[in-house]
């Protein structure tokens, strides 16, 4: 198995990104959280473009949460542009953030049987492990120590204002009536964490990805100043933001699988039928594509022409006055087909018809804990901390 994230590269990363074009230390600076969305939207197609024609200088880290195996709203908003990103060249990091499980449950259920589902999925979509790197949280401890010198770099003020710390310390007291754990208040350093072990530039994802990105090009910037101001060591990660919008469930919220309103990559077809003929439609007939006035519409025309490989406009011409019936027939078989190959692949490697999950995994966590160990060393020296 070739292995794409080499060790050697990162101790100077933002040389090399520097000199390919890519997202460097002295790059624009990412908007905050309360910027406008349409400025961030202009930065990533201005990162489209250089990666259109130079790939080679960037280093994609992004990953999942293992609480459940993974579906349509996942590969839609992130799976789909990860296996596009591996396939035209950018180096891509997966991390299983199984840590990130503990931060708000006190079971976590079949933590490994959970971790080896999202690890099927990420092969039955198309991630290809001999150029893409995934690796588990708990099994790389030189990235988890990063959190130590990080988290001396931000305030807990700054943590604080966080939009995902606020979300989740409400909806902790919510949930038991009690304070959020420490591992989730230092959330969003951990995943700074994540992104600078192995010096990544570029992290996919929606608009909430925006805050924690700022808190990684923070950490960053400061650890640069403080301890790299000669030659800056991390780069200042950009945010690729999603071309695909939110994807809704069958009852109109964002799908989830905890919301019992997804449909999970491993369901079969009759499960794709009950989950498209669920959504809500309107009362008017003709259909339209009028994401603002008709959210349910439109999302389902997203779900369709994405499988069907159109726009959502062309596919709601198609559809017409037919209606909503009509439209749920085209995106069931629109889903159906799509989903075919990817399904049939998923049944294969669970029963063994090709690499095992968790010895893809091991090899990852391998590649991983290189990198990582390299990264820790050089920031100890840095700091004037190794002995």
């Amino acid at each position: 198995m070739t292995t794409t994230l080499d060790p050697t590269e990162t101790t100077h990363p933002t040389a090399t990104a520097s000199s390919t074009g890519s997202p460097s230390a002295s790059s624009a600076t990412l908007p905050s959280s309360t910027a406008s969305v349409a400025a961030a939207r202009e930065r990533s197609a201005e990162i489209e473009a250089r990666l259109a024609t130079d790939p080679s200088g960037f280093r994609v880290l992004t990953g999942d949460r293992p609480t459940g195996a993974l579906h349509l709203g996942h590969y839609l908003g992130t799976l789909a542009n990860r296996v596009r990103l591996q396939d035209d060249g950018v180096e891509v990091v997966l991390v299983v953030a199984d840590y990130q499980v503990i931060t708000d449950r006190d079971d976590p259920g079949d933590l490994r049987g959970t971790v080896r589902e999202v690890v099927l999925d990420y092969l039955a979509a198309g991630i290809d492990p001999a150029r893409t790197t995934i690796f588990a949280h708990s099994a790389v401890p030189a990235l988890n120590q990063l959190l130590l010198p990080f988290l001396s770099l931000v305030t807990t003020a700054e943590i604080e204002r966080n939009p995902t710390v606020k979300t989740e310390a409400a909806a902790a007291a919510a949930r038991h009536g009690r304070p959020m754990s420490g591992l989730l208040f230092t959330y969003p350093v951990h995943q700074a964490a994540d992104i600078l072990f192995c010096h990544g530039n570029l992290v996919p994802g929606g608009q909430d990805q925006l805050p924690h990105v700022e808190i990684t090009r923070t950490v960053a910037r400061r650890f640069n100043q403080r301890y790299a101001a000669a030659q800056p060591y991390f780069p200042e990660p950009d945010v690729l933001l999603a071309p695909a919008p939110t994807v809704l469930g069958t009852d109109g919220r964002k799908m989830s699988k905890s919301a019992g309103n997804a449909l999970e990559l491993r369901d079969d077809e009759d499960a794709t039928a009950r989950f498209v003929r669920r959504h809500r439609t309107d009362s008017e007939r003709h259909v339209t594509y009028e994401p603002e006035r008709r959210p349910e519409v439109a999302n389902l025309l997203t779900l369709g022409a994405f499988a069907a490989g159109m726009t959502p406009e062309a596919l709601a011409d198609e559809v017409g006055a037919a209606g909503a019936v009509r439209l749920k027939q085209v995106v069931t078989e629109a889903l159906v087909e799509h989903l075919r190959p990817l399904r049939a692949r998923r049944r294969a490697l669970a029963a063994g018809d090709g690499p095992d999950p968790l010895d893809v995994l091991r090899e990852g966590n391998a590649r991983a804990n290189a990198v990582a160990d390299r990264t820790l060393a050089d920031v100890r020296g840095l700091m004037g901390t190794a002995y």
